[in-house]
């Protein structure tokens, strides 16, 4: 199905808009054969098909290199609404309204998030006719048989072949049958309903069920956050070494696979070290004798971070956070003694309570015993042999006796990262055998009961809130959450030595990857490799701090955005765009020239109207109001001074506020 689908109709919508779902296997930017550790999977998008540009085919991903895949493709449309005479007026449509399992505390009440979709079906053509857009505050609201709204969604502008997504909070209580969906207008008077919504109480016990466990969501700080800093610290921080391409972290597994000349990673530790030194050698070295949490959560927070995912556990079963009688093969029970992941859950919560505290853990564990009964691919088990001495077995320190991996080990320690530790993210790795329908039914009710929300991930290998494609991004949006991660090194998550400063990631990259994944509906996690004495070194800090200045000035166009239903992006790439209740954010990634910007989004109706205001998001944070027109070909241009230009660097934000 790799062939493009032609639309021998298009004809007859050639003129008009047509809101336009399809589900398709996503591909992945930067996928190849040799980087991409996830699985396709089927996502969901929505667009509009514009006037000026008529649908003529579809182009499906190229599925040469992935034979063993299943691609699927569907398509369901809704045609545009065409007044026949009269007053035009927007034609507004509900196009969904999902009971979700996110809460918000109102006046002490627990209050449940309805997500809703309102559409405005007329098309496009009739954008530049008075009164088709809402253009003042409309309120929207839900009622039912037991549900009640404290909190209404508000949508101040809604231009035509466009939608809006807001929440309403309701207090659902045990509410059943059918609920309606009320919009009023700016005086208050009733303009539409819309019934027949299925009621969905708010679940608030969670038991060990997939069918019950699929349907709970990312909660809305994890939303709106965008941004988070993984970090990956650990027994492999002391040789920090990979060869080009690979991952430093993966140190262990690389001196071993394969164990000769073969193996670069084989060869720098005959030269460096010598055949006598064996990987768990390295713990001695593991000193993190310039470790303060307070510098770590002192650089999230200027680089503009709103959560951390600290590496728990990686693939070498060393575990950074007490492990108790699973195993001892710890940073509590061994060098250097101390509960890393404690300290930095504590420090979190007592000094930074903005930002939100994550656990990455790795299911399987490459060379123990005990876990040679599941082991699978790359994750064996099993005692590894000398890499020099294929004779001798090399120790795995710390080890206790158990008799089954998944029950007293796996299980045990991921249940301990959300009771004990109060984790909110819980990021696991590779998958494999688990217990995570039991996990995360105590998981999530730990949670519920204490009065915070938490997320999980797709690697636990069961259910899951968002899905996390790793060096790479989705080409386009995806209406379900998702997050790339990604080192501050080009190839790496752990620390790399052999790493030029000039390699690691600079200001512009990581703003401009931040826009571009939060404009498809993505977060982004970036990683740091921290030494093994437990430093930050300057090329990532520095980095991540000249990043954090922009996120400063400019912060309102990323953090509790909204992806543009319309376009992520313009047909050359230039331009990200992203909305808020009041507002709508052009990001220019080329620097503006010549005093003026010219917006051109492919034919898609901008949502801008006369009146409104944009200003260049800057750091004098006093910008002016700037000029703007828009053509009747729909091409916006914006005039700004090039002193207000030379004042930002990276990417340039210009922010519309809506009038009215």
């Amino acid at each position: 199905m790799g062939e493009q689908f032609k639309r021998r109709t298009c004809i007859i919508f050639a003129n008009s808009y047509r809101p336009l779902t399809h589900n398709r296997p996503y591909y992945f930017e930067g996928y190849s054969s040799t980087k991409n550790w996830n699985s396709s999977q089927i996502f969901q998008l929505s667009l509009s098909v514009p006037s000026r540009a008529p649908l003529e085919s579809i182009a499906l991903p190229e599925t040469a290199s992935t034979s063993n895949r299943l691609h699927i493709f569907a398509l369901s449309m809704t045609p545009s609404f065409e007044p026949a005479s009269g007053l035009l007026v927007p034609q507004l449509s509900v196009r969904s309204a999902q009971f979700s399992t996110r809460w918000e505390d109102i006046d002490g009440q627990r209050a449940q998030a309805i997500a809703i979709t309102l559409a405005n079906l007329l098309p496009g053509s009739y954008v530049t006719s008075p009164n088709t857009s809402i253009n003042s505050r409309f309120e929207i609201s839900v009622t039912g048989k037991g549900v009640s709204t404290v909190k209404p969604g508000l949508v101040y502008r809604l231009v035509p072949a466009d939608q809006a997504r807001v929440d309403v909070f309701v207090l659902n209580d045990g509410g059943t049958g059918n609920a309606t969906v009320t919009i009023k207008n700016e005086f208050g008077n009733v303009i539409g309903t819309s019934v027949g919504w299925p009621i969905v109480p708010l679940r608030t016990e969670w038991i060990a069920d997939a069918d019950v466990l699929a349907t709970h969501e990312t909660p809305t700080w994890w939303n709106q956050a965008k941004y988070g800093i993984f970090i990956h610290w650990g027994i492999y921080s002391v040789p920090a070494w990979g060869p080009p391409g690979s991952y430093a972290e993966w140190y262990d597994w690389s001196l071993h696979n394969p164990p000769n000349s073969n193996s670069p990673t084989w060869v720098h530790h005959l030269d460096t070290y010598g055949k006598d030194v064996v990987y768990d050698d390295f713990i001695a070295n593991f000193t993190a004798s310039a470790w303060n949490p307070s510098a770590w959560l002192d650089l999230f927070s200027e680089a503009g971070a709103k959560y951390f995912v600290i590496v728990t556990k990686h693939h070498d079963g060393y575990a950074l956070f007490d492990t108790k009688n699973t195993t001892h093969r710890s940073s509590v029970y061994l060098n250097p003694y101390r509960d890393f992941v404690k300290e930095l859950m504590d420090t979190a919560k007592s000094d930074y309570p903005d930002i939100h505290r994550g656990t990455y853990y790795s299911l399987p564990e490459w060379f123990n015993p005990y876990f040679s009964k599941y082991g699978f691919s790359s994750w064996p088990g099993g005692l590894a042999h000398n890499a020099f001495n294929a004779s001798e077995l090399e120790p795995y320190t710390g080890i206790l006796n158990i008799s089954d991996y998944i029950e007293d080990l796996q299980y045990p320690q991921m249940l301990s990262l959300a009771l004990d530790y109060d984790t909110e993210i819980m990021w696991c790795d590779i998958g494999g055998p688990n217990r995570t329908l039991d996990f995360a039914a105590q998981f999530f009710n730990k949670a519920m009961q204490n009065g915070y929300q938490v997320t999980i991930n797709d690697r636990c290998g069961a259910v899951s809130d968002f899905d996390t494609p790793e060096y790479a991004t989705f080409a386009s949006l995806s209406t379900r959450h998702w997050e790339t991660s990604e080192g501050m090194d080009p190839n790496s998550y752990g620390l790399n030595s052999a790493t030029n400063a000039s390699q690691y990631k600079n200001g512009t990259t990581i703003i401009q990857t931040l826009v571009d994944i939060v404009s498809k509906n993505g977060n982004y996690l970036l990683d740091v490799g921290p030494t093994a004495e437990g430093d930050i070194i300057a090329p990532m800090a520095d980095n991540l701090l000249a990043a954090g200045k922009w996120l400063k000035y400019a912060g309102d166009c990323v953090y509790a955005t909204d992806y543009w239903y319309q376009a992520a992006q313009d047909p050359t790439g230039s331009f990200r765009f992203l909305t808020t209740p009041k507002t709508f954010c052009i990001i220019a990634f080329n620097k503006p020239s010549d005093g003026k910007v010219m917006v051109d989004a492919g034919g898609v109706v901008l949502p801008i109207h006369k009146g409104d205001s944009v200003v260049l998001l800057g750091p004098s944070r006093n910008s002016e109001s700037l000029e703007w027109d828009i053509d009747g070909s729909g091409i916006l241009a914006i005039v700004v001074p090039q002193d207000e230009v030379d004042q930002v660097d990276y990417a340039w934000a210009f922010q519309v506020t809506y009038s009215g």
